[in-house]
């Protein structure tokens, strides 16, 4: 599994945190965000998820150079994207997870026990879903512009609720159809009474993908705003090392 990692400047150990990518796949958009996590002082890494699939990358750009969002894609594009997203199972990412533990567990600069997750669109319920996973260790996770996260499934990424601890914060976008009242309601009851401390920001105005940089609907005032309080989730619950 090809795998995108950061860190401070120093020997560590720093407290880890995994990014998960959105539905596009790894590129250095996803990187830029892994180093400036690092650079506030964490282990990041991303992992590619698409391994099994080859090397997949999905990247197309406007005439202004920005990543375009699904909905402006012809369908030859937008169906490859969504092949590659339908062949990752949420199984297959809870798996890599252990992987990905096990490995910045034996040898690399991190610090034992609680970490951090963010993730992206699809990303962002994988964050629910290794939070519930291994909760021991995902104490400090941020799902954004997350899809998904409420279903009639029996693994609906919200039932998971109960098994989360420490802290976990959801932004989501005003005009982002994935984040309906209903879906807002059903996860705040989901977490209602649970050990985990659960927050969202609704970004009036936002649409999905507003948290990415380089996309066409970026919103830098609600990016900011998800940074803002993901960074103080983090030193609340995964404080890095002073100097």
């Amino acid at each position: 599994m090809e795998t995108f990692i950061t860190q401070p400047g120093g020997n560590g150990p720093f407290p880890a945190v995994i990014l998960y990518m959105d539905i596009w796949g790894v590129r250095e958009e996803l990187f830029d965000i892994a180093r400036r996590i690092a650079t506030v002082g964490y282990y990041c890494v991303v992992p590619d998820l698409y391994y099994r699939q080859g090397r997949v990358r999905h990247e197309f750009r406007n005439e202004r150079n920005q990543t375009i969002s699904s909905d402006l894609l012809d369908e030859r594009r937008r169906e490859a994207a969504r092949a590659s997203r339908e062949a990752l199972t949420d199984a297959m990412v809870v798996q890599d997870t252990q992987s990905l533990l096990d490995f910045i567990d034996h040898g690399e600069p991190v610090r034992p026990g609680a970490m951090g997750c963010l993730g992206y669109c699809m990303g962002g319920r994988h964050v629910f879903l290794v939070a519930g996973q291994f909760p021991q260790r995902f104490r400090a996770s941020a799902s954004l512009h997350g899809t998904s996260l409420v279903t009639d499934r029996p693994e609906s990424p919200h039932k998971v609720a109960a098994k989360l601890m420490g802290e976990l914060y959801c932004g989501f976008a005003e005009k982002d159809r994935n984040a309906t009242p209903a879906t807002i309601k059903a996860l705040d009851e989901a977490f209602r009474n649970c050990a985990v401390k659960y927050r969202y920001e609704m970004h009036q105005g936002a649409d999905h993908g507003y948290a990415l940089p380089d996309r066409d609907v970026y919103d830098k005032q609600a990016a900011n705003r998800d940074w803002e309080l993901v960074f103080a989730m983090f030193r609340r619950q995964i404080p890095p090392f002073s100097e």
